[in-house]
């Protein structure tokens, strides 16, 4: 067990929560943000988590990154995807020598992070619970999820124990796996249709109900289930999501499969996917090119043909741009891509 706290880089929806659980279990936690208010509030008035899975304030050491000193043994990096490479060159030089980071984020991101600091110092994880930073001090807790952790070679370790033992502090039924990337190409095929609820104003349950856009949700599901085959993987499923479904585009199972996930996202405080919350509340950039543009990437390196995740990446772009609005008329253009 190391001497140092727990690192969580990037404390916004994701990471405060899980600074949040640490700490009140008595693990010693920092969490590092790039926004100045938030740091205040958590370090002075407390880290406000909200919402119907449990309310509670936990006071958290914190700083910004120009205020870190010294190097930790684990960090759990917890930045949008397309943040990831900033973030480790800011986070290097307070990796011990021997330490590890544990990618909570979404997307492929331990690729990035162990190009930068070796597979060994990285280990995976995926998580799946709704949870949203609403602002400084305070995040929204909507759900419980699937969580799962791995090291990114299958092999079970010690520090994969005292992980997933941590992970059951906010989702008791955690799962350590011998297989993290099938959990995080489910997640891609997952978050390849939460993307496309966030063309339109609608509820993730809502946008994904509508008869007339079920084949939209269909071929992007299929088309990252055909990368993830090329790619010798094998995507697990959760919380609704059938992999076997889609990759076999098996339209009663994928039928099946999006009613599950519709019932699932009805259960939660958080409507809409933080990819919505980007575009319509926060309006700034999304994870799109880090999730669904490396994918459109692979495709055509690889010849996998992907066409409604490319242009399901252009009107994102649209959105993110101003020169659309969100509407449900948009995933109309993804049916007939």
């Amino acid at each position: 067990m190391s001497n140092t706290p727990i690192l969580i880089w990037g404390a916004g929806a994701i990471g405060g929560i899980l600074g949040a659980y640490f700490a009140r279990a008595g693990h010693a936690v920092h969490m590092v943000d790039i926004v100045e208010d938030h740091v205040k509030a958590m370090r002075s008035t407390g880290l406000s988590i909200e919402g119907p899975v449990e309310e509670f304030t936990q006071v958290l050491p914190a700083s910004t990154p120009d205020e870190l000193t010294g190097q930790y043994d684990r960090i759990y990096l917890a930045v949008k995807a397309h943040h990831t490479a900033d973030a480790l060159e800011m986070l290097v030089p307070h990796l011990a020598p021997d330490g590890y980071v544990v990618s909570a984020q979404n997307g492929l991101n331990e690729k990035v992070i162990a190009d930068r600091i070796g597979a060994d110092n990285t280990v995976g994880c995926f998580v799946n619970y709704g949870a949203d930073w609403l602002e400084p001090g305070r995040i929204l807790f909507g759900n419980r999820a699937a969580v799962a952790v791995g090291e990114l070679d299958g092999s079970m370790t010690d520090r994969v124990g005292e992980i997933h033992s941590l992970l059951q502090l906010l989702e008791p039924d955690a799962v350590a796996t011998d297989n993290i990337w099938g959990y995080l190409w489910g997640k891609m095929g997952y978050g390849a249709l939460l993307f496309g609820t966030a063309l339109t104003p609608d509820s993730m349950s809502d946008a994904m109900a509508r008869p007339e856009h079920r084949e939209a949700y269909r071929a992007l599901g299929r088309e990252v289930m055909q990368l993830a085959a090329h790619e010798g993987v094998s995507p697990l499923g959760f919380n609704g999501f059938d992999p076997v479904a889609f990759g076999a585009d098996d339209a009663d199972g994928i039928s099946v499969s999006l009613d599950k996930m519709v019932a699932h996202n009805r259960k939660t405080a958080k409507t809409h996917s933080g990819i919505w919350r980007d575009l319509a509340v926060r309006k700034r950039k999304t994870e799109v090119d880090a999730q669904i543009g490396v994918m459109v990437e692979l495709g055509q390196k690889v010849g996998v043909p992907v066409p409604t995740l490319a242009r399901m990446v252009e009107l994102i772009h649209d959105i993110e741009n101003g020169r659309r609005a969100q509407s449900s008329d948009l995933v109309d253009l993804l049916v007939s891509a």
